[in-house]
């Protein structure tokens, strides 16, 4: 037996996967655990939960393996140096941070309370965009895929493109920092008012409502290199030694102003966090979005030109724009993508174990990733126990009442906590840790906000679509399991689903097989034969924290929150007499 533990740390996504003989048996994130939303600091929690999930120690961890390698892109950073001799502070900061990884025993030993002398794994430090490249391509069920890696920045590089075949990744391109997609994203994001780190989709839902009245200036802030693309440095302050970013006390992660005074010139005074929103701010998150898909598509049909596969693997940050991965399809050849769906960083937990275990070790024990429920589970006892300890009114029922029931709830306008079976990995919901609702009743996006999601009100709600219906509803057909793809809806369904429907009439769905998640498949096939809707709205379970992960924490989400029933397990609950 071969035990082989991934680890994403001291940057945001702080988290770890544990394979044994090649294959995952747990993924989980830090910020789950500690409720720490985006946790950057060392995943303590998730190392042990691992192994005790497993039933394993720490001495029979034989690879330890980690998205980071300070060695890598060596020469790129002394080049960069010799250009700007006045960061040459930066750089060795930056090569000290990086060397802290150089000695993994030394920091669990330290950071999980065991004695090093315990531990004989070997290390493994995989170069940041590699782990991304293996989290999807060796998760893939493909032997030969194009693979691209988008992102801030990691090891030196914002940009990976490869030839994936067999075993091995071969890079064929880098694009280095500092000219990102990610940085120019999350600049904007900050400009506009979304200072916080992980704000970026919230510009994402808002760009639907601006014009591109800022297009031509984007265009000057981003410009064609080679196939890819050039920041102009101008438009930025000074690349520094933390790439604009830190991890505070608390281990959250920080990201300092990135945009430079040019912006203001042109664009006028930032918006205040939580102040108004103005059509300037639509027009620029629209303008953003636009330049980002434009160059998005340039680097996707340069990596066809150079690998001309119709099958693409895909990781990074900037993969979670999934308007661009739906709108990829039709501008690009590509015909097939496998996105593993913790596509941040959290996923170079899973990809750099992935990556060890295909590219190093040689396993040959490839794995295919068919949903995402890796995370943790609890028993029906543990959950029963839970519900005794608050005090909560609880039914238990068998399969078939308990789905009738649940779907009977959400046809009349109720909002259901649905918890079940193992957590997801990544960050989104896909039916065991979600809210659910009607995805046509009048008013639900806005009842959903008020009682217990609490956010900004052009943000959308995603659709749980059965897979078997999905071309009948949106009008591209290519799955999307892990709610990465946005697509058109069409125009007879779009009223049907108006707390789904976006502005520019766009869902970004899941799509639901049934051996993929037999439970959540049927609920939504009840819920069409009392609606004719083969659609379920789906949202995360939580109420501005991490996603619940334990029963007490759904339940106290449940309570604490104006949602209508709890159904967790075999438990169904109300708060109501006389509801059931």
């Amino acid at each position: 037996m071969s035990v082989i533990l991934g680890i994403n740390a001291f940057h945001a996504g702080s988290s770890a996967a544990l394979l044994v003989d090649g294959k995952p048996v747990i993924a989980i994130a830090e910020e789950r655990l500690n409720r720490v939303k985006y946790f950057a600091g060392f995943p303590k929690l998730a190392i042990n939960r691992c192994l005790e999930y497993a039933g394993l120690d720490f001495r029979d961890i034989d690879a330890v393996a980690v998205g980071r390698d300070s060695g890598a892109n060596l020469n790129k950073k002394l080049e960069f140096v010799l250009k700007n001799p006045g960061r040459l502070l930066n750089f060795a900061r930056m090569r000290g941070k990086g060397r802290a990884f150089d000695d993994l025993a030394t920091m669990i030993a330290e950071h999980c309370g065991v004695e090093k002398e315990k531990l004989r794994f070997a290390q493994h430090n995989v170069e940041h965009h590699l782990a991304h490249t293996a989290s999807a391509y060796f998760a893939s069920p493909w032997d030969h895929s194009a693979a691209i890696t988008i992102d801030g920045s990691g090891d030196f590089v914002s940009c990976l493109l490869s030839e994936c075949s067999g075993d091995e990744i071969r890079p064929v391109r880098k694009i280095f920092v500092p000219h990102s997609l990610g940085t120019l994203y999350t600049a904007v994001c900050q400009f506009i008012g979304y200072p916080k780190y992980g704000d970026e989709g919230k510009v994402m839902g808002l760009a639907p409502l601006g014009t591109d009245r800022y297009s031509e200036f984007f265009e000057g802030v981003l410009v064609p290199k080679n196939g890819g693309f050039r920041l102009d440095p101008k438009y930025f302050l000074p690349f520094g030694s933390n790439q604009g970013m830190h991890v505070d006390e608390n281990g959250e992660m920080v990201v300092e102003r990135l945009y430079s005074d040019l912006f203001v010139e042109a664009l006028g005074e930032p918006r205040e966090p939580y102040g108004e929103i103005t059509q300037r701010d639509m027009d620029v998150a629209y303008s953003l979005q636009r330049i980002f898909e434009v160059y998005y598509m340039r680097l996707l049909n340069s990596l066809h030109a150079e690998v001309p596969e119709t099958r693409l693997s895909m990781a990074g940050g900037c993969v979670l724009n999934s308007v661009a991965n739906g709108k990829a399809f039709l501008e690009t050849p590509f015909k097939e993508m496998c996105i593993q769906p913790a596509a941040g960083d959290d996923g170079l937990a899973l990809g750099s174990a992935l990556y060890v275990s295909n590219s190093v070790l040689k396993e040959e024990k490839r794995w295919v990733m068919k949903d995402s429920y890796l995370g943790d589970g609890y028993s029906t006892e543990e959950i029963r126990k839970e519900l005794e300890n608050a005090g909560v009114r609880h039914l238990e029922m068998e399969r078939d009442p308990l789905l009738k029931a649940t779907a009977d709830e959400i046809a009349k306008g109720n909002v259901i906590g649905w918890f079940q079976g193992r957590m997801e990995w990544g960050p989104r919901a896909l039916g065991n840790r979600s809210i659910l609702a009607h995805p046509g009743f009048p008013g639900m996006k806005d009842i959903l906000n008020a009682r217990i999601k609490h956010r900004e009100w052009f943000r959308p709600f995603a659709p749980s679509v059965l897979a078997d219906r999905q071309d009948e509803i949106f009008e591209q057909d290519q799955p999307s399991p892990f709610m990465l793809h946005v697509y058109k809806i069409r125009p007879e369904w779009r009223e049907r689903l108006s707390a789904v429907n976006h502005v520019d009439d766009t869902g970004r769905l899941q799509t639901v097989a049934r051996d993929e998640n037999p439970l959540y498949y049927d609920l939504i096939t009840r819920f069409e034969e009392l609606t004719g809707v083969p659609v379920i709205l789906n949202t995360s379970f939580n109420e501005n924290e991490p996603i619940v992960c334990r029963p007490s924490e759904a339940i106290d989400c449940y309570l604490r929150t104006r949602m209508d029933v709890l159904v967790i397990g075999p438990f169904i609950c109300w708060k109501q007499e006389g509801s059931a």
